[in-house]
């Protein structure tokens, strides 16, 4: 076989980013998000209940959806990174997770109003969204493949970036080609392409297959130039789920790795609230259109991919525990920025009517959030290869992401409770401050190197 340039794996590991973006951008956030909680309040004020109280529910229905994913990534995570070890194998898992990928996002242009099933278009966007966060976990865990450990921190930073420029244009060519306004045109002022019926949200829709086909193109870059060695250590048997016992066996001795697993799984938690709920929070609060929270996306996505870079490169130069601290500040900044914004108040302070500072307000929280969001997963994947057992590196990444999804129902179910209680979209998204205040204290105990002398001294148990 001929043996790749590492300049060429590097690239290959960098479009998995590209490719994958967009189920975050346009499903999850900026355009499938909103629609959903468009559909859903219509559909159930139609069916007798009060308008606010209807936009409240719809946020708490796309809340318990993503709760329910992300138990079960969190249950299943640990296990399948134990099992990829033990084989030695993380490509095939990434090929069925990307099927897994292509197949959900295409089923979501399947929730047209007139035949709307909250339901049966949660699980099927829960399917794209399970197979999106396995791929993500094996590809993470080729990272430590791709460079020196000084230089990972920019590798990481520079995919990163490069993913949400795929963002940027996926969403620019949505909202330019296909995403109509209230006049029925796109932003290039034509209509749809495909003559896509707005009336049907198929303007809307198209986001699904969208993504799906996007997906299919650009990964192929990912599975031409991206290799692993395997490594034949045994087979699909009990002694995966005994080594993956060994290890959280011994995470009480590895302080440092287990104060980080427990911080990033409360301010990845609440980031994830951020962006999970930013576009459905524009939609109800402030009565912003999808085409309006299309171009509040690219704007916070142009600042992700700048300070992902920006980040990367502080990365190299103090190393991710410093720059996951600023960011975890500046994020629950932006959280008290957001619950001073209504379309009458900003910070305790009337405003006149029409004024237009709520919604100049939020978009400089849309830029905070990308911007630290960036730098701050950016630097979180790189710290978690100085944190987790470099031997078994896939395990490690299956336990960050079960320490990400371990509580990944909590955001959106305390978001959709606070909404249930209060009536209120605003007072919803308040148990994010907490959750980044507590993950800022557990930071305190992680060192910024790791325990890796620890993993390399303890001596396998035997069963």
């Amino acid at each position: 076989m001929t043996e790749i340039p590492m300049r060429k794996r590097i690239w290959g590991w960098f479009f998995f980013d590209w490719a994958s973006q967009p189920y975050n951008t346009l499903l999850l956030t900026f355009i499938f998000g909103p629609y959903f909680a468009q559909t859903a309040t219509s559909w159930l004020v139609s069916s007798g209940v009060e308008t606010e109280a209807a936009k409240a529910e719809a946020q708490a229905l796309w809340g318990y959806g993503l709760a329910v994913t992300g138990i079960l990534i969190a249950i299943l995570a640990p296990i399948l990174g134990a099992v990829a070890d033990s084989t030695g194998r993380k490509l095939s898992w990434i090929w069925f997770f990307s099927i897994l990928y292509a197949v959900g996002a295409w089923m979501c242009w399947y929730s047209s109003p007139d035949q709307f099933d909250a339901t049966r278009v949660l699980i099927w966007f829960g399917v794209g969204l399970i197979g999106m966060e396995f791929a993500t976990i094996f590809t993470n865990a080729l990272l430590p493949s791709m460079g020196a450990k000084s230089e990972l921190g920019m590798i990481s930073g520079s995919g990163w970036a490069f993913g949400y420029l795929g963002g940027i244009l996926a969403l620019l060519i949505i909202i330019a080609f296909f995403q109509s306004d209230d006049s029925g045109l796109t932003l290039l002022k034509i209509k749809p392409l495909f003559d896509l019926d707005p009336s049907t949200g198929a303007d809307t829709r198209i986001v699904g297959p969208f993504c799906a086909i996007w997906f299919i193109v650009f990964m192929i870059p990912f599975f031409l130039w991206v290799r692993e060695i395997p490594t034949p250590r045994g087979h699909l048997s009990g002694q995966s789920l005994l080594d993956l016992w060994g290890t959280i066996r011994t995470l009480p001795s590895h302080g440092s790795m287990l104060a980080y697993l427990g911080s990033s799984m409360f301010y990845r938690d609440a980031l994830n609230g951020m962006y999970t709920f930013g576009g459905i929070y524009a939609f109800g609060v402030l009565g912003w259109s999808i085409m309006q929270i299309g171009i509040f996306g690219i704007v916070a996505a142009i600042s992700g991919a700048l300070f992902a870079w920006l980040g990367g490169m502080a990365d190299r130069s103090f190393g991710p525990k410093s720059v996951i601290v600023v960011c975890c500040f500046v994020l629950v900044f932006t959280a008290g920025l957001i619950l001073s914004i209504s379309p009458t108040h900003f910070a305790g302070i009337r405003l006149v009517e029409g004024s237009s500072v709520p919604d100049s307000a939020f978009y400089v929280a849309g830029i905070l959030i990308g911007a630290a969001g960036g730098a701050l997963q950016s630097a979180s994947r790189n710290m978690m290869t100085r944190q987790g057992n470099s031997a078994r590196m896939t395990e490690a990444f299956g336990l960050y992401a079960l320490s990400g999804k371990a509580t990944s129902f909590l955001a959106p179910a305390l978001i959709a409770v606070a909404s249930d209680l209060t009536g209120s979209q605003r007072l919803g998204v308040t148990p994010l401050i907490a959750l980044f205040a507590i993950a800022l204290i557990l930071l305190i105990w992680v060192k910024s190197e790791g325990d890796q002398q620890a993993w390399s001294r303890e001596q396998q148990p035997s069963w």
